[in-house]
């Protein structure tokens, strides 16, 4: 991997960073690749929700949920604020069966692509893995979900 495309991280592509899952390896291959990578304040959020639960529910020790929270700062991520473009929100929503979270995480990306036509979502959850590839937003290094 070395063409250096822009990549939109969305929640499970972050959570697969911070916790052992089926797709940490591909995570970790994408987190360690120079280039941009993009956390929106969603993702951002999202992710921290699911730290603060697993504290709350005692899954994790405080010094587990510590560095968490310290991966999650410390990462390749830049902190992005962004909002999707209403339009573009509207016209996906009709195409593609999608959660609130992940039509708002396509829609962001896609509403960066104008700019950035090279961007690249990065995600796990094949509903909106299958949205982004039809919106050209994979490549072949993105679509193991």
């Amino acid at each position: 991997m070395t063409d250096l495309r822009p990549v939109y991280w969305d929640t499970s592509a972050v959570l697969s960073v911070l916790f052992k899952d089926a797709f940490t390896d591909d995570a970790q291959m994408w987190a360690q690749e120079k280039g941009v990578h993009f956390m929106s304040t969603l993702a951002y959020s999202e992710t921290c929700a699911v730290i603060a639960r697993m504290q709350r529910e005692g899954i994790l020790t405080d010094i587990l949920i510590k560095a968490s929270f310290e991966a999650l700062e410390d990462g390749p991520w830049r902190k992005l604020t962004i909002w999707p473009e209403w339009v573009i929100a509207r016209s996906l929503s009709a195409k593609w069966p999608l959660r609130g979270a992940d039509l708002w995480h396509l829609s962001a990306a896609k509403s960066l692509q104008k700019q950035l036509p090279e961007m690249l979502l990065l995600t796990f959850d094949n509903r909106l893995q299958k949205a982004a590839q039809g919106e050209g937003l994979v490549d072949d290094r993105a679509s193991s979900a």
